[in-house]
Order: structure tokens, then C-alpha cells, then sequence
């Protein structure tokens, strides 16, 4: 028993839904394309799941947040796929995959073969048991990776209102399932062995502008330590956590966030691995030439960074998933992915937004005791990472252009008293990009040789720049 296929996309997160619509923008024909997923559901925006699906009021539930809603495209609900043909195998799980013969073996015992194979298998929820601690199977012990993780913490959410949250992990689900709990009424205490939160991304100075404002709805933060063992009562429930540093923290309700592990154990020693992830080449193409690799699997060249990295985003994941799709459909007409890295996070009535790269050194604009601030980081003399907390579109846009551009940066001082105005100015001023050697993991910058003449004409936009801004923001606050 077995169904043959041009195109199949394995997995069926955020990436496979995007792949969809590109194929399908690109005159895929009826009955060439399939989608096979574990989830029982088409695919949809994960992001959804930390944040309006947890909402008190007015949750977010499908079909509301099929993809892909989340770039203001079409929304893909298991009638759209009918209707363009596109095969759906929900519900399950392939045991095998045998990349030579390009088949795939399902749980059920059926064999689908392929052209073409894209893997969005995305990746798996880190279990507290991988680090020696018992208890994940608790009915109050929460992960959350997709609708089956979301749907059991809300339970849980409901059965403890006015209780006792501790969140283990102080990242993007750490962070984000705090603010949601606050939300309903829950008290909450955050545990996490690093110095601040988000610490793979933010600095000290700006976790701890973050840090203060969720303290200030209620949220208390233990630092520096780590979860041991939980204490459960006679029903095998949950009822406190047991710290490394000899402490105890009551507890109803228990959401470990402790990170991803890439599914790639279908692949290992058929395809090359790097990073964690499947490694491919700037078509998102792996070792083997009919299959690709895209979404939090795939380890691509990253060009403006001159390395290959694997990128944990929902962004990365639409736009891989596009461009596999393009390479797929016009090889010829498609060029590399040339991909800015992007993080984002909605919080609260806290908005921020990061591109690039946070090497280098720190130079901090705004002020932090107001609701707009960021940073940029220059690394080798150019700037190649951009933070902003509060933006607005035009000055979010504004810091990724410059952060593309990569601008020269000879005086941080100056950097610094510029503050936005210079992302504003840089963004709309033509420059000369650094040359990058990407036959290593390191990147070689060299200046350009009128880096001092372009440098100058930034600073003199930038200052102008810079006094519009302040005046636009003086005249709306009077």
C-alpha cells in the first residue's frame, strides 16, 4: 500500500503551511503536492499558542490562526488545501525515511515516495527528564510546543486561578507564558540559572528593563538556579518545585520552557548535519539534491553574517519556507536566501524588535525609563545588530534597513548621542557594504576605502534626521 507524490512537505508546522501557499502561487498541480504532519490539525501560526490562545477573554482558537494569517496572506483551512488539491495526512507519524530510495515509511505501515521532499519538521520541547528530573507527566506539569501542549495548559490555567505558577526557562516561551499567566490571575515566579532573562539575546541593561516591568505586574524572578525534583501530593499532582540553592516554591500550576532539540533523527547519516539542524546550501538545498531543509530544522548560510547558523524564529521559518519553494519551481531564477536575521516578541503592552547580529560592542539610545529605547552593536568597526523596544513601523523598518546596510562606524560616542535618528538616516542613505569572506565560520570585514566620506554623510543626515524625530515626538506629546 503505498501513494506516490511530486512534492512532499514532512512536517506540519509554520514552514509547511508557507510552502503551501508559495507552491500553490507557483502553479503546483492538483494532486502533486502532500503535507504529512503528527498534529491532527492543518498547519498554523505557533506563535499564537503563547499569546492569544491563553488569553482569558476573547482566546484565540482555530480556524482563526491557520497560516498564514500571520504575514496577511490567505488563511489555510483544510478546505483551502481541498480545493487546490493538496493532499493532508494528519494524524501521522513516518517511522523511516530512506532518502536514496525517496520513500517514506508511516507508523501505519503505508510507503509514500516523492520528487521532491522538504523537511518541516521543525523541532521538539527539551524534557525536564533529559536533565535528570522526574515528573513531566504530572497533569499540572505544562510544555508548550504546539495545539495538544496549549489546550492542556489552559485546562490547567482554568483549574487554578488565583494559584501559584512557577515558569522554568527565562526565554521567548519563559517570558511570554509568564506575561499570559499575569494575565489570568495567576501568581507567578519565574526560575532560570542564567544572570537575567532572555540571556542568548539581551543584554544585562535591557533584561532588566524587562525584568522591572514584569516585577511590576507582579512576577518574581529567581536567578541563578535550577529545578531539582518536584514534591506531589497523594493524586500524583504537583504541589511545590525543590530548587538547586535549598529553596521550595509552591506550586499549581508548572510551564517548563528549557529550551528545542531539531527533529532530525529521520535523517542522521543520510544527510549532512551542522548546528543541531539538516545543513543546506543558500537554495535550502541538503546534501542529498531532492530534499530540502527549511523552519528551525535547517542550518543555512546566513549571508550578512558570513556563517552558517540554524535560526529558532517564526520569521525564518516563512521565509525559508518561501525561498525552498522558489528554488524548487525556478532554479534558475532564484539566487541565494539572503535572510536578515529577526526576532520579535508582544508582551503585555511591551513590543520589541531585533535584526543581525549581538556581537560586538553595546551602544545604547533612548531612555530606559520611558517606553521607547534600544541598542545597536558594531562589531569590527560596522554595525550589525539593532534593538527597539516601542517603535513604530517606519522606525522598526528603519533599524532593519540599517542594520542590511551595514554601515561604518567610526565614533560610538557619536553613535550614541544619534541614537534612532542614525537608523533613520543610515536606512535611507546609500553606502558601501563590507566585502565578506564566507569561506569560514569567522567574518572578514574591510572598509571601504571612502568609509570616512560615506560615514560623514550619514552623521550629517542622521543629525538632521535625529531633530525631526525629537520634534515629531515633542509635537505629540503636546
Amino acid at each position: 500500500m503505498g501513494r506516490a507524490f511530486v512534492y512532499v512537505i514532512l512536517g506540519g508546522g509554520v514552514a509547511a503551511g508557507y510552502a503551501a501557499l508559495e507552491f500553490t502561487k507557483r502553479g503546483v498541480s492538483h494532486g502533486e503536492l502532500c503535507i504529512i504532519s503528527e498534529e491532527p490539525v492543518a498547519p498554523y501560526e505557533r506563535p499564537a499558542l503563547s499569546k492569544g490562545f491563553l488569553l482569558p477573554e476573547a482566546p484565540s482558537r482555530l480556524p482563526s490562526f491557520h497560516t498564514c494569517v500571520g504575514a496577511n496572506e490567505e488563511r489555510l483551512t483544510p478546505k483551502w488545501y481541498k480545493e487546490h488539491g493538496i493532499e493532508l495526512v494528519l494524524g501521522t507519524r513516518v517511522k523511516s525515511a530512506d532518502v536514496r530510495r525517496k520513500t517514506l515509511l508511516t507508523a501505519t505501515g503505508e510507503t509514500i515516495s516523492y520528487k521532491i521532499l522538504i523537511i518541516a519538521t521543525g523541532a521538539r520541547a527539551l524534557k525536564l527528564e533529559e536533565f535528570g528530573v522526574t515528573g513531566s507527566d504530572a497533569e499540572n506539569v505544562c510544555y508548550l510546543r504546539d495545539l495538544d501542549d496549549a489546550n492542556r495548559l489552559v485546562n490547567v490555567i482554568q483549574s487554578c486561578s488565583g494559584g501559584n505558577a512557577v515558569v522554568i526557562g527565562g526565554g521567548y516561551v519563559g517570558m511570554e507564558c509568564a506575561g499570559s499567566l499575569v494575565i489570568n490571575k495567576i501568581n507567578v515566579t519565574m526560575v532560570f540559572p542564567e544572570a537575567h532573562c532572555m540571556a542568548r539575546l539581551f543584554t544585562p541593561k535591557i533584561a532588566t528593563y524587562y525584568e522591572d516591568y514584569y516585577t511590576s505586574k507582579g512576577v518574581k524572578f529567581v536567578k541563578g538556579t535550577v529545578l531539582t525534583s518536584f514534591e506531589f501530593d497523594s493524586n500524583g499532582k504537583v504541589t511545590a518545585v525543590n530548587l538547586r540553592d535549598g529553596s521550595q516554591l509552591p506550586a499549581d500550576l508548572v510551564v517548563v520552557g528549557i529550551g528545542i532539540r531539531p527533529n532530525t533523527g529521520l535523517f542522521e547519516g543520510q544527510l549532512t548535519l551542522d548546528k543541531g539542524g539538516i545543513k543546506v546550501n543558500g537554495l535550502l538545498q541538503s546534501s542529498n539534491n531532492s530534499v530540502y531543509a527549511i523552519g528551525d530544522v535547517a542550518s543555512f548560510p546566513v549571508k550578512i553574517l558570513g556563517e552558517t547558523r540554524r535560526l529558532e524564529h517564526v520569521d525564518s521559518a516563512r521565509k525559508s519556507a518561501r525561498h525552498a519553494v522558489a528554488a524548487i519551481m525556478d532554479s534558475v531564477k532564484t539566487g541565494d536566501f539572503d535572510y536578515l536575521p529577526f526576532f520579535y516578541s508582544r508582551v503585555f503592552t511591551l513590543s520589541w524588535q531585533f535584526y543581525g547580529d549581538n556581537a560586538g560592542e553595546v551602544v545604547y539610545y533612548g531612555d530606559f525609563s520611558s517606553s521607547t529605547f534600544g541598542a545597536y552593536w558594531v562589531n569590527k568597526g560596522y554595525l550589525v545588530g539593532s534593538f527597539l523596544e516601542g517603535g513604530t513601523k517606519e522606525e522598526y523598518e528603519a533599524i532593519a534597513n540599517a542594520t542590511r546596510l551595514k554601515p561604518a562606524i567610526e565614533d560610538l560616542a557619536e553613535l550614541e548621542r544619534q541614537g534612532l535618528g542614525f537608523a533613520l538616516a543610515a536606512s535611507q542613505t546609500p553606502l558601501i557594504s563590507p566585502p565578506l569572506d564566507v569561506s569560514g565560520s569567522a567574518v572578514v570585514l574591510e572598509k571601504p576605502m571612502h568609509a570616512w566620506h560615506a560615514t560623514a554623510g550619514v552623521i550629517l543626515a542622521a543629525s538632521i534626521a535625529a531633530f525631526a524625530y525629537w520634534y515629531g515626538r515633542r509635537r505629540r506629546r503636546w
